[in-house]
């Protein structure tokens, strides 16, 4: 008997951070083979190329697909996630796994699902269920969810979701977030390591500040992130400043631009395209905050007991540690809840997203899979029954 192919697709350093010791599980597994599909920002020089920092991982890419156009608009949005289906058409029909494994809610894995789905390849999906009211993201972590055919979720109330959506109760299984197993697992680096590494002095009170678009609201991502600059700016320079880049969403390169203007023009800041998983999470454990609207505020952030502000409604209706203090995206109320954020104690803050063993429950369901094709012809499980 062959070894299941189970091909696993990442498009950004995010979702890669979170998928990263499955693949590692995944690799060393002798009953499994794993596939790599590396795609989206991954493959953009303007987001850091950080294909290589998978190679450097020491995977083997078997496939690269390549969707984003220059632009951060909508309509360039749209057209990637046609030029994603197009391209994961042609890397499934080469690689022919047996099982797909993705992550998340991006654009590009909702194309690289469409593909999956058309092609008859089983699909196992992790972090469905969750609820982010303020991004597209949300209708196409559902979308994802009703193609696939195994789930893996972060959550109990994402459980309840999915069986709400019509997903058969023995599919769904609650695992908890791998980006835990990974902070379990690594020696982060220390304070004095960090400033060689990247550069920078720590102040009195350091800040790592991540802001992407949140692409339903009717304020632009611009004028959005101009109010977070500028209640930044009025905390003077005792506070160090670490900001990591936008993500390629609608509105992400204006943000991005407004990021490196406001570093040029400020000493105690710095911007850093990718940081890679151990010297980000080394950074995050080190600062006094973490501010934005960054899904690894709710996910990581509590494990390191670090409080976390944040801004607007990118993530709304997410579950939230005590740890994480919610702010509109206002100057003033920016600057309140930092100030608050600074003074609370996080000490017994629990994370809901899991305790660190993800991987040893999605890998105990996918070694005891068993002719996946066979999980294609899906029955839609009436909620209560």
């Amino acid at each position: 008997m062959s070894n299941l192919r189970v091909c696993v697709i990442t498009g950004s350093r995010a979702d890669y951070g979170l998928l990263l010791p499955v693949m590692q599980a995944l690799r060393d597994d002798p009953a499994l083979q794993l596939q790599v599909l590396v795609t989206g920002m991954h493959l953009a020089p303007q987001f850091g190329l950080t294909w290589r920092a998978i190679e450097a991982d020491g995977f083997a890419i078997d496939a690269r697909v390549d969707i984003l156009v220059s632009s951060d608009s909508a309509v360039g949005n749209a057209k990637s996630v046609g030029l994603g289906v197009i391209g994961f058409a042609d890397a499934f029909e080469r690689l022919k796994p047996e099982l797909v494994l993705v992550l998340g809610d991006r654009f590009e894995i909702f194309a690289a699902a469409q593909a999956a789905l058309f092609g008859r390849y089983p699909i196992a999906h992790i972090a469905g269920g969750d609820v982010t009211e303020g991004a597209f993201d949300e209708a196409l972590r559902h979308g994802i969810s009703k193609m696939a055919h195994l789930h893996f979720v972060t959550n109990s109330d994402a459980g309840r979701r999915l069986r709400q959506l019509g997903e058969d109760p023995a599919h769904i299984h609650v695992v908890g977030s791998p980006a835990l197993d990974l902070l379990r697992q690594m020696d982060l680096v220390d304070r004095s390591d960090l400033e060689t590494v990247l550069n920078f002095r720590f102040r009195e009170k350091n800040l790592l500040v991540t802001f992407h678009p949140a692409t339903l609201e009717c304020d632009s991502a611009a004028s959005q992130a101009e109010e977070l600059l500028a209640a930044l700016d009025s905390l003077g320079e005792n506070f160090g400043l670490i900001f990591t880049q936008s993500n390629a969403d609608t509105g992400g390169l204006a943000i991005g631009s407004l990021i490196d203007r406001f570093v040029a023009e400020h000493v105690n800041a710095r911007v850093y395209t990718s940081l890679g998983q151990l010297h980000y999470y080394s950074l995050m454990a080190q600062v006094d905050a973490v501010v934005g609207n960054s899904s690894s505020g709710l996910y990581e952030a509590p494990s390191l007991k670090v409080p976390t502000v944040n801004v607007g409604d990118r993530q709304k209706g997410r579950l939230k540690a005590t740890s994480v203090i919610d702010c509109p995206t206002q100057r003033e109320a920016i600057t309140g809840a930092i100030h608050a954020a600074l003074s609370l104690d996080c000490r017994d803050a629990v994370n809901p997203y899991g305790d660190g063993h993800a991987t040893e429950r999605i890998m105990a369901v996918l070694r005891g899979l068993r002719e996946p094709q066979r999980l294609l012809k899906k029955h839609f499980h009436d909620w209560g029954c």
